[in-house]
C-alpha cells in the first residue's frame, strides 16, 4: 500500500517536472496526507498553487485504483469541488482538465451551478462526471433530487474551496449540513478545505470536519511568506479638515501614470456605485482607455463578467474596475498592479486583494492605496503594520441558524424522505447544531409538518409521515422548495435591459423605484434613460445627458474590523508622538498639529470626547475607533442614558472613527460620565430600550422567513415585489410575536440583530475597554479634523452637493480662522 502511494506521488512529480514546475513542501504534504486517507484544512496564500495541492492526489488515487482494477471502470462522481462563486468554477475546471490530460486519466469534469442549463443538468444526472464542480446551493439541489444516494455512491472526496469566505455565513452552515449527510452515505469520505489566512484556522478546521469527526485530521500551512508592499498615493496638498469624498477622484491624475506603467491593473472599490463612478471618471479623463477597460461587479450579467475575466486573463484588457467580485481565487496571471480605492476596512480583505498582483508562487504583491479622504491615510499606515504583525481577522462560525436547518430538512423530505432519529444524529455532528436539544428538534419536526401557529394554512403543512419517513408529497410544495434553495438573501433586484431586449445586468428594486420614465442614470459604464418598468424589468435606452444618478447598492458600507481598529489606535498614538517614519503619517502632520491645537489626539489608553457648540446646536463627539456598527450601538446607548438624566432628543451620525450626538439643548455629559454612562451594567436591557429592536428584528426576519421557506419569492421571471415580501414576512413576525413567542425562527431574528447589526459581543468588549481608559473631555471652539468628517457626512444626507460644498467651505474658513 505504501509503495502504491509512493508511486502515485511519483506520478504527480513526474508531471510537474514535465511542466517545468517544482512542488512546494505544502503541496507534497497535502498529497501524502490525502493518499494516507486523512482529512483536513490547507492554509495557503492566493496564487501559491493550492488548487493542485488537493486536486492532484484525487486524480492519482484514481489512477492507482484503475491500475489495480484494470477490468473494472467505476462510473459516477468520485470527487466534489465546492466553490463559493460561479466565476471560480471555470478556472478550476480548466486546471482540472489540464491535469487529467497530463496524467492520462479517462475522467470527465462537470460544472453544476445556477448557470447550468436544465438539459445539462439532466445529462449530468444520467451520466455523472467523475469530478463535479459546484456551489453550496447546487449541492443542496442535488440532495433534493430523488435517488441522490445512488448519485453519490462512489464519492471519495469533498473539497471546499475558499472556506474562509464561507465560514461564518449561512452558506457555510449549508456546507456543514451537506457534509454531515454525505459522510453518513460514505463513512470513509475525505473532507478537505482550502483557506486563505484567517485568525482562527484551528477552529475553521474543527467546524469544517464537525465536532465528532472520527478520522485523522491535519492542518497544513504553506510556509511561503507572501511579501506585500503597500504604497499609498499621497496628495501634494492635504486639507487640514478632511471630509469623506474630498479626495478620491481628485487623485485620479496620480493614478493614470500607475495604470500606464503596468500591462494590466485591477482597481478595487468597496461598493458597486463607487465602481461605476470610477469607471466613468477614468474614461472621461483618459478616453484612450476605451476598449481597454471594463467593469466587474456582481450585478452585471454573467456574459459580461465572463468576458471581462477571459479578456483580463488573456491580456486583452489593460484595466478592470471591480468590487469584491474579483476578491477570490480566480487566476489572473497577467495582472501586475492592484489599486485599492478607499479603505477596505479589514486586513484579510486587503491582503486578499493585494494577492491579485504577483499571483504566482513566490511572487511579491504590490498594492496602491488611494484614499478617499485624508484620514484614510492613517488606515493605510495601520494596514501596513497589521500585515507585518500578521494581525488577521477571525471568522467566527454561526450557531443555530434554524432557518437553514428547516430548509435542509424540507430538502431531504422533498427527495427520498428521512428518518428523524438518523438525521438528528447527523446534525448533532455539525458545529452549528451540536447544541440542538431534543425539545428543539421535536419543535422543528412539528413546525415543518404542521406550521406551528400557522397550522390552519395548508401551505405551511409541508411534510408528512409516510411509510416511516418524513416526506413532501405535494408536487407544488416540492417545486417551490427547489426554486427557493439557498442562503443568499438580499434586496430584490430588477433586470436592466435595452428596449431592444439586450440584458445589461441587475439593480436593486428600491433604486429603480425612485426613478420616473425619462430620468437618467448611470449603469454598466453607460448613461441610460429609463423608458418604462414592465414586470421586473427596467427598459432603458442610451442617453447623452451629463446629469445622472448613480445606483447605490444597499449594504455597501464596510465596517472597520476589530483587528484593524486595534492597530489603528496604535497608529494614531504614533501619529500623536510624531515618531513614526511612515510617509502617510508625516504627510498628515499639519492635521495632527491642528487637532492637538483645537482638542487632543488620544493615546491607546485614552478615550477622546469633544463637546462643541455651533449654530446648529450642541455637538457631542466620541472617538472609540471601533467601526461603524459598534458606534451605532454605543451612540444609541449613550443617547438613551443621557435622556434619562434630562429629557433630550438627538440627531445621531457616525463613521468608523467615532460618532456625533447633536441636540438643540445643552448635553449633560459631565453628569453622565460621573454616573458611568459607558458601563456594561444593564447593557442588554438598555440596548433594547435605546434601539427600536423590534423593527430591526422585523426586517431581519424577512431574510429568515425567505430561507426557511415561509415566504415564496416567486417563479423565475415572475418574482414577487419587495414590498409584498416584506408585508408577508412582517405579518408572520406579528403572528409569532403574539401567539408563539418561543418560535425558534422568531427568536433567531433577535439573535441575528444582536450578532450581525449591533455586533453585541464586540460592543461589550469596547465598553469594557473604554471603562479602563482615561476620559479626555475637550471643548473646542470650532470643528476639529476628527469631527469634520462625521459632521459633513451628516450634512450630506440633507443638502444637495452644491449646498454641501458651500457649507463645507464656510465651516473650513471658520475652523481655520
Amino acid at each position: 500500500m505504501v509503495e502504491k502511494m509512493n508511486n502515485s506521488i511519483q506520478i504527480i512529480e513526474n508531471w510537474f517536472e514535465k511542466k517545468g514546475w517544482a512542488p512546494f513542501p505544502f503541496q507534497q504534504s497535502c498529497w501524502q496526507a490525502f493518499l494516507d486517507g486523512k482529512s483536513g484544512l490547507l492554509n495557503a496564500p492566493t496564487g501559491s498553487g493550492k488548487t493542485y495541492a488537493l486536486l492532484l492526489p484525487v486524480l492519482c488515487e484514481a489512477l492507482s485504483t484503475a491500475r489495480s482494477n484494470k477490468s473494472i471502470h467505476i462510473s459516477g462522481i468520485r470527487a466534489i469541488w465546492i466553490t463559493p462563486i460561479r466565476a471560480l468554477a471555470r478556472e478550476i475546471q480548466l486546471a482540472t482538465e489540464a491535469a487529467i490530460q497530463g496524467l492520462g486519466i479517462n475522467w470527465r469534469v462537470g460544472v453544476r451551478s445556477g448557470d447550468t442549463s436544465a438539459a445539462e443538468r439532466r445529462q449530468m444526472q444520467k451520466n455523472p462526471p467523475e469530478i463535479l464542480i459546484t456551489t453550496p446551493e447546487s449541492l443542496h439541489l442535488l440532495l433534493a433530487t430523488k435517488g441522490y444516494p445512488q448519485f453519490f455512491k462512489h464519492l471519495e472526496a469533498v473539497i471546499i474551496d475558499e472556506w474562509h469566505e464561507l465560514l461564518g455565513t449561512k452558506r457555510g452552515v449549508q456546507i456543514e449540513l451537506a457534509r454531515s449527510r454525505l459522510q453518513q452515505l460514505r463513512p470513509q469520505l475525505k473532507v478537505w478545505g482550502i483557506s486563505a489566512t484567517i485568525g482562527n484556522l484551528e477552529e475553521a478546521k474543527f467546524v469544517l470536519l464537525g465536532p465528532h469527526f472520527k478520522g485523522e485530521a491535519v492542518l497544513i500551512k504553506s510556509e511561503q511568506a507572501k511579501t506585500i508592499e503597500v504604497k499609498a498615493i499621497i496628495p501634494e496638498e492635504i486639507a487640514q479638515l478632511p471630509w469623506s469624498g474630498h479626495l478620491g477622484i481628485k487623485l485620479l491624475p496620480s493614478l493614470i501614470p500607475i495604470i500606464e506603467g503596468s500591462k494590466s491593473t485591477i482597481i478595487f472599490t468597496n461598493t458597486r456605485a463607487q465602481c461605476e463612478i470610477w469607471y466613468q471618471q477614468l474614461l472621461d479623463y483618459s478616453p484612450d482607455l476605451a476598449g481597454l477597460m471594463a467593469m466587474h461587479h456582481g450585478s452585471l450579467s454573467r456574459e459580461i463578467r465572463d468576458w471581462v475575466e477571459e479578456s483580463l486573463h488573456n491580456g486583452q484588457l489593460k484595466v478592470v474596475v471591480s468590487t469584491s467580485s474579483l476578491d477570490l481565487g480566480v487566476d489572473f496571471r497577467p495582472v501586475e498592479t492592484v489599486v485599492q480605492i478607499g479603505s477596505p476596512k479589514g486586513v484579510g480583505r486587503f491582503m486578499q486583494r493585494a494577492g491579485r498582483s504577483g499571483h504566482q508562487p513566490g511572487a511579491a504583491s504590490t498594492i496602491y492605496f488611494l484614499p478617499t479622504h485624508a484620514l484614510e491615510l492613517l488606515e493605510a499606515a495601520a494596514l501596513r503594520k497589521a500585515i507585518a504583525k500578521n494581525a488577521i481577522e477571525q471568522r467566527p462560525p454561526l450557531l443555530r441558524s434554524f432557518d437553514v436547518l428547516i430548509q435542509y430538512l424540507v430538502t431531504l423530505a422533498v427527495s427520498d424522505g428521512f428518518q428523524p432519529d438518523e438525521v438528528y444524529k447527523e446534525i448533532k455532528n455539525t458545529f452549528s447544531f451540536e447544541t440542538v436539544s431534543e425539545v428543539e428538534w421535536n419543535w422543528l419536526l412539528s413546525f415543518i409538518c404542521t406550521g406551528g401557529s400557522l397550522h390552519r394554512y395548508d401551505d405551511f403543512q409541508k411534510v408528512e409521515l409516510t411509510e416511516g419517513l418524513l416526506k413532501v408529497t405535494s408536487r407544488k410544495i416540492a417545486m417551490r422548495h427547489r426554486l427557493s434553495i439557498g442562503a443568499i438573501v438580499g434586496d430584490v433586484h430588477m433586470q436592466v435591459k435595452f428596449v431592444s431586449g439586450k440584458f445589461l445586468g441587475n439593480v436593486e428594486e428600491w433604486f429603480i423605484g425612485q426613478l420616473k420614465p425619462g430620468d437618467i442614470f448611470q449603469f454598466a459604464g453607460r448613461t441610460l434613460e429609463l423608458v418604462r418598468v414592465k414586470d421586473m424589468v427596467a427598459q432603458v435606452r442610451k442617453s447623452g445627458s451629463k446629469t445622472k444618478k448613480i445606483p447605490s447598492w444597499l449594504g455597501g458600507r464596510l465596517p472597520l474590523s476589530s483587528q484593524l481598529s486595534v492597530v489603528l489606535r496604535d497608529t494614531i498614538e504614533a501619529w500623536r508622538l510624531a515618531e513614526d517614519p511612515d510617509k502617510e503619517l508625516l504627510a498628515l502632520q499639519p492635521m495632527a498639529t491642528l487637532q492637538q491645537k483645537l482638542s487632543h489626539i488620544p493615546t491607546r489608553h485614552e478615550l477622546l470626547i469633544e463637546y462643541i457648540k455651533s449654530r446648529e446646536g450642541y455637538h457631542l463627539l466620541v472617538y472609540p475607533f471601533e467601526g461603524r456598527y459598534v458606534h451605532e450601538g454605543i451612540s444609541a446607548l449613550l443617547a438613551w442614558r443621557l435622556s434619562r438624566i434630562r429629557p433630550i432628543t438627538f440627531t445621531i451620525a457616525m463613521n468608523d472613527y467615532g460618532f456625533e450626538l447633536l441636540s438643540d439643548a445643552e448635553i449633560p455629559i459631565k453628569q453622565a460620565l460621573e454616573q458611568g454612562c459607558f458601563s456594561t451594567h444593564d447593557l442588554f436591557a438598555d440596548i433594547q430600550k435605546s434601539l427600536n429592536e423590534v423593527q430591526m428584528a422585523r426586517r431581519q426576519f424577512r431574510d429568515i422567513a425567505a430561507i426557511a421557506g415561509l415566504v415564496f419569492k416567486g417563479f423565475p421571471g415572475k418574482k414577487k415585489k419587495d414590498r409584498h415580501l416584506q408585508a408577508s414576512s412582517s405579518l408572520l413576525f406579528d403572528v409569532f410575536r403574539d401567539y408563539e413567542p418561543d418560535n425558534l425562527l422568531f427568536q433567531q431574528a433577535y439573535d441575528e440583530v444582536r450578532h450581525f447589526q449591533l455586533e453585541e459581543g464586540r460592543l461589550r468588549l469596547a465598553l469594557r475597554r473604554i471603562n479602563k481608559q482615561q476620559i479626555i473631555l475637550t471643548q473646542p471652539s470650532r470643528f476639529t479634523p476628527f469631527s469634520f468628517p462625521i459632521v459633513t457626512d451628516r450634512l450630506r444626507e440633507t443638502l444637495s452637493s452644491e449646498k454641501l460644498e458651500d457649507r463645507i467651505r464656510k465651516m473650513t474658513l471658520e475652523s481655520l480662522s
